[in-house]
């Protein structure tokens, strides 16, 4: 299997083209990927647009875990 780069530019929060509202979300499409790629996963703009849609839906529950936990386990 060969290996095959895919552009990330944290300078300007994009993977492949497409923009990320932060770093940490870069951060976690970027590592998503490499482990996908290791698997043999070939990304595309339109995948890693999905994954990017996908994380900000997850992070953004993140808080709410957090405040049920402290409300489960007090």
């Amino acid at each position: 299997m060969a290996f095959t780069p895919i552009d990330v530019n944290r300078a300007d929060l994009t993977i492949m083209g497409v923009r990320f509202a932060n770093l940490a979300t870069l951060d976690a499409a970027a590592n998503g990927l490499g482990s996908a790629m290791f698997e043999g996963f070939t990304p595309t703009p339109d995948l890693v647009s999905l994954l990017r849609s996908y994380l900000i839906e997850f992070l953004s529950t993140i808080p709410d875990l957090a405040r049920c936990r402290r409300t489960v386990c007090a």
